[in-house]
């Protein structure tokens, strides 16, 4: 198992992490989140041109669409929560899980975490994590760990989950994780938009928010979403 702030083994062979941050910097731009302008991210535009280009970019067949481009309604949503309530991660172990663009985790860090862990299983994720949290001026207190975070359990004190509800099998592989974790004692939230595979029960909400979205990527100018407790 590869520690906090080590890379695990990559399914992209040939791209360099340099060669993916230049991909990153050169196709995004660093803006502020909608809902969370104290973040700013390196944000993508349209999707197609976006997944196309990195079809072009990437070694790997098939070549996974670049999610970690946009800051997603339920990721917004929870990091928007985690800067309004300090309280719930300062001084913690914090893990941010499918961190993404890592709007989550660079929020726990402004948020005063004592430790901040930012996994994810997609290298561009890791990569972009990574400019995203240096822009926001605490890339030194962001680790980034590049592997599937199931099965295993570092005593973190809070589990941050944003928007990983959208697929059946994902949803699966997570949901018991999660409950394991929130049953021995960490205080386990995830932000979801009403994706349809957010499991039905154990959950409390604590949050509601309308979050702007891509009508490119939702269809819609806004969604509701909301910040969730799971229980055991």
């Amino acid at each position: 198992m590869a520690t906090p702030g080590q890379c695990g083994t990559s399914q992209t062979d040939h791209v360099t992490p340099d060669q993916r941050r230049a991909f990153i910097a050169d196709h995004t731009t660093l803006g502020p989140a909608p809902f969370v302008p104290e973040i700013r991210l390196h944000i993508g535009g349209a999707s197609m041109p976006l997944w196309e280009a990195a079809f072009f970019a990437d070694d790997r067949l098939p070549v996974p669409p670049p999610m970690w481009a946009w800051p997603w309604a339920g990721g917004q949503a929870l990091a928007r929560y985690v800067l309004d309530h300090p309280d719930l991660v300062a001084g913690r172990r914090v893990l941010d899980v499918g961190t993404g663009g890592g709007i989550v985790a660079i929020a726990a860090a402004l948020a005063g975490a004592a430790e901040v862990i930012a996994v994810d299983i997609e290298p561009y994720a890791i990569e972009a994590c990574r400019l995203n949290a240096d822009a926001n001026g605490v890339g030194d207190r962001v680790s980034t760990w590049e592997a599937d975070p199931v099965a295993h359990d570092d005593g973190w004190d809070v589990v941050l989950a944003g928007d990983v509800w959208y697929e059946a099998d994902l949803a699966a592989h997570l949901g018991p994780w999660l409950r394991a974790l929130a049953a021995r004692g960490a205080v386990v939230l995830t932000g979801d938009l009403g994706r349809a595979h957010l499991p039905a029960d154990g959950l409390q909400t604590l949050a509601d928010y309308v979050v702007p979205t891509l009508v490119d990527l939702e269809d819609v100018p806004e969604k509701p979403a909301r910040v969730l407790r799971v229980g055991a």
